[in-house]
């Protein structure tokens, strides 16, 4: 078994060790494990080191059997001699950071209000923890914040302890241990105590700012999705500027932009339902116009639309029927190398809209469907929309 130098010390990112094998897997990746590392693999919630075994990648590390698997981008050459490991350490402190915060705000909505952690993930840019409550307030949320800060900047030792399952039974534990040996707990004193293998820093305040980014239930769970130190100067910074580039476009202070945001919205709805009136209006005439036009057949109304949106041709179907009882519509739309069709008769019309369209169907492997009365579909562009309709009028 490797011995697992990152438990002892998470600021080594440089060490010297022997290689234990070298080898490829089914997948052909290869991998290394080596006599020691300071690589930390996958595990409780949080990603992977990366870093360089003899200046070639490492893309990923797991642990499994006991040993700790190094996945290389190639093949370790002349790894006989020694292995010489580096960690990629910006990588390793935001991880340190994010694993510490959530810590730290676990602990808060713990000690406020006995909502337990039961889930952590540490994604690329925010994390997460699942809350076993159905709900939280706006002011628990901060309550829990404004507490985590304050042990951020108090600046509380953060201890590492090797402890027998005897030993800690007699500590305040967050939460169930799931092992019963080789139990190591990270400690804040008089704050947090629970059992973690993860990386973390020396003191809180290397945590950094912790801020909640947005709740939202789970089933019956909370998930509360946060940032901590870096990550967290990155969130207000790309806020920041957002801000700064709206204020001018909408004329309005920081304070003053969700009334100005909300005003927009207004403005936009009712323009929109103006705008639909107006189409309604226009559709209603364009109807009469084809009516007024059709040559072919008194009571048949046929069209080939560029790009119409099938709700329009269902809305002008509808008008052209329900003022002629005794006519029939198709129209016929060539969108984006596809036909989509919509059919129509009125109450005393003759023919089946639902099979005329069922045959028509099949000759452009289309779907669709419909009653006897209303039918529409669509399928491939096999042929030309004025031909396809002028098949559907000799079948009709």
């Amino acid at each position: 078994m490797s011995e697992k130098l990152f438990y002892q010390n998470p600021y080594l990112t440089k060490f010297t060790s022997s290689l234990v094998k070298q080898e490829q897997d089914e997948r052909g990746n290869w991998i290394a494990v080596l006599r020691e590392t300071a690589f930390y693999p996958t595990g409780g919630g949080q990603p992977h080191d990366t870093g360089t075994l003899n200046g070639v990648k490492v893309i990923g590390v797991e642990e499994e059997d006991g040993e700790v698997r190094h996945f290389l981008d190639e093949r370790i050459e002349g790894a006989e001699i020694s292995i010489h490991g580096e960690i990629d350490w910006d990588r390793r402190f935001d991880h340190m950071q994010q694993h510490t915060g959530q810590h730290i705000l676990s602990a808060a909505f713990d000690n406020l209000f006995g909502y337990k952690t039961v889930g952590f993930h540490l994604g690329r840019e925010e994390s997460t923890i699942d809350l076993e409550t159905t709900g939280l307030e706006e002011s628990q949320i901060l309550e829990a914040e404004k507490i985590a800060n304050r042990i951020v900047l108090e600046n509380r030792p953060i201890e590492t302890r090797w402890v027998t399952k005897e030993e800690a039974t007699l500590l305040p534990l967050r939460k169930q241990l799931s092992v019963n040996e080789d139990i190591r707990l990270v400690i804040i004193p008089d704050f947090d105590y629970n059992g973690c293998g993860g990386t973390h820093p020396s003191s809180t305040g290397q945590a950094g700012l912790i801020k909640v980014l947005g709740t939202e239930k789970e089933k019956k769970k909370t998930r509360v999705t946060f940032t901590a130190g870096e990550r967290s100067f990155e969130q207000f910074s790309k806020k920041q500027q957002v801000v700064a580039k709206l204020t001018p476009l909408l004329n309005a202070p920081q304070e003053g932009l969700e009334k100005a945001v909300l005003r927009l919205l207004e403005a936009k709805e009712q323009l929109e339902k103006q705008l639909e009136e107006v189409k309604d209006t226009l559709i209603e005439f364009e109807a009469k116009e084809l009516r007024a036009k059709s040559k072919k057949d008194e009571y048949t109304v046929a069209a080939v639309f560029k790009e119409r949106p099938i709700q329009e041709m269902q809305k002008l179907a509808r008008l052209v029927v329900n003022d002629e009882i005794e006519s029939r519509v198709i129209f016929v739309s060539e969108t984006d190398r596809k036909l989509q069709i919509v059919c129509a008769k009125g109450k005393v019309a003759e023919g089946n809209m639902k099979e005329l369209l069922g045959k028509t169907l099949l000759k452009i492997n289309g779907r669709g469907g419909g009653s006897e009365f209303f039918a529409q579909g669509g399928g491939e562009a096999v042929v030309g929309g004025q031909k396809l309709l002028e098949e559907m009028f000799e079948n009709i």
